[in-house]
Order: C-alpha cells, then structure tokens, then sequence
C-alpha cells in the first residue's frame, strides 16, 4: 500500500530515516523476487520506489526549513 504525502510529512525526521531504510530493504528484497520470477505483482516495485521518493522529498523539506536562509 502506498503511503500518502501527509503521512510522510507528518512524521519526524528520525522516523523518516527508519522508514527509508526500511522501504530500501524492501525494495531490495522485491528485486530478488523478480529476478527469480518468485514476485506475483510487479507493481509493487514502482510503488516502493515511490514511497522512497516521498520520503526523501520530505526529508529534504525539512532539512532546508531547518537551514538558515544563505544569501
């Protein structure tokens, strides 16, 4: 199941950091199914790359909110 944008924007960021390198280990684990044609839906891959890329937006969000202004 994918996971919503507020969702992710709504954790915090020692949480977003757990949750990406668990959906990195999934993905991992969904590309072995794959290549071994053991993975019923392939969908999923694209769907766990997805969340990876929400999150990593979301960490990024918060990284620069947290950075002062450079000018």
């Amino acid at each position: 199941m994918m996971m919503k944008a507020s969702e992710v924007r709504a954790m915090s960021t020692e949480q977003l950091n757990e949750k990406l390198s668990g959906l990195k280990k999934d993905l991992f684990y969904l590309r072995m199914q794959h290549a071994t044609n053991q993975l019923d839906n392939p969908q999923k891959i694209v769907e766990t790359k997805r969340d990876i890329a929400r999150v990593k937006t979301v960490l990024r969000e918060q990284e620069l909110k947290a950075a002062p202004e450079k000018q």
